[in-house]
């Protein structure tokens, strides 16, 4: 294993309204505390109460998809936690990833693409 699943985020136009939707589907806390994000206007959280996080960010001219369309394909990505970025990073690496944001080495994270161009965020716990 060479990381935990820390969340799922999803791209959209306004955090907070996606947040408070899930939740009336879910339950849970949104914007709950937690060490691991900083909460703003670009980013919101929601601790469901199954126990998965699910993540939303603000993507300015966000086009929403329409499914099947390709053209506006679905959008999200993993934010996967590791406890040595850099050993994590070169594994992922080693199994066909592609390095797309390899951080400033302060930030604690990088993002990576999987073999099929999907982004996937490693995060330094």
């Amino acid at each position: 294993m060479i990381a935990k699943l820390q969340c799922v985020v999803l791209d959209c136009p306004d955090v907070r309204e996606l947040a408070r939707f899930y939740r009336a589907l879910l339950g849970g806390d949104v914007d709950r505390p937690d060490p691991r994000w900083s909460l703003d206007d670009d980013w919101s959280t929601l601790h469901t109460e199954g126990g998965p996080v699910l993540a939303f960010q603000r993507v300015a001219g966000h086009r929403p998809p329409r499914w099947p369309d390709p053209a506006h394909p679905q959008q999200f990505h993993l934010d996967l936690g590791v406890e040595d970025l850099d050993e994590a990073r070169d594994q992922a690496l080693a199994n066909g990833a592609a390095l797309l944001d390899g951080g400033d080495g302060e930030r604690g994270w990088c993002v990576l693409a999987d073999p099929a161009g999907h982004p996937f965020c490693l995060v330094r716990e």
